[in-house]
């Protein structure tokens, strides 16, 4: 009997697991930008839609200046890829965990493929992207393309003062 408890536990265990992962606005905010069609994008967002790279200081309001945006990021990234590693939303808020990965062609213009863990907070309304804030590790990046030593280098150099 508590074998059967315990294969019961584990199996709704990974339901809520996988339930918890993908929500339709996260498919959506993933498949737009894999898209890598910039009316697909901004037809996720309200029209007076803020969304802000953080990370950059870079604040777009609305759909004109989105669509500048995302057209920035494909030119930059024209491999872009992101991978959608877990997601929450209610009617109102949520959050959308993600890997963003290609090769930098505008960014740094080094030619070399990175790939980034971050995370979007939304503001949703109407079923629709109202504010979108993203945030990761530009520093991540850099290191990836060659714009800074490994990590690995850092930490000695720390070890050894």
């Amino acid at each position: 009997m508590r074998r059967v408890s315990t294969i019961v536990s584990v199996v709704v265990l990974a339901a809520q697991m996988a339930a918890q992962k993908k929500t339709p606005i996260a498919d959506s905010w993933i498949a737009a930008w894999n898209s890598h069609d910039v009316e697909e994008v901004v037809a996720i967002f309200t029209a007076d839609v803020l969304y802000e790279d953080v990370t950059f200081g870079a604040a777009n309001h609305g759909s004109a200046e989105l669509r500048k945006f995302a057209a920035s990021i494909f030119d930059a990234v024209p491999d872009a890829k992101f991978e959608l590693v877990n997601s929450s939303a209610d009617r109102r808020h949520g959050s959308i965990e993600w890997i963003f990965s290609g090769t930098d062609h505008g960014l740094y213009k080094t030619g070399k493929r990175f790939s980034v863990r971050g995370v979007s907070v939304i503001d949703l309304r109407g079923g629709r992207i109202s504010r979108n804030l993203d945030y990761y590790d530009a520093a991540s990046i850099m290191r990836q393309v060659g714009l800074l030593p490994p990590e690995k280098l850092l930490q000695q150099n720390n070890v050894e003062e």
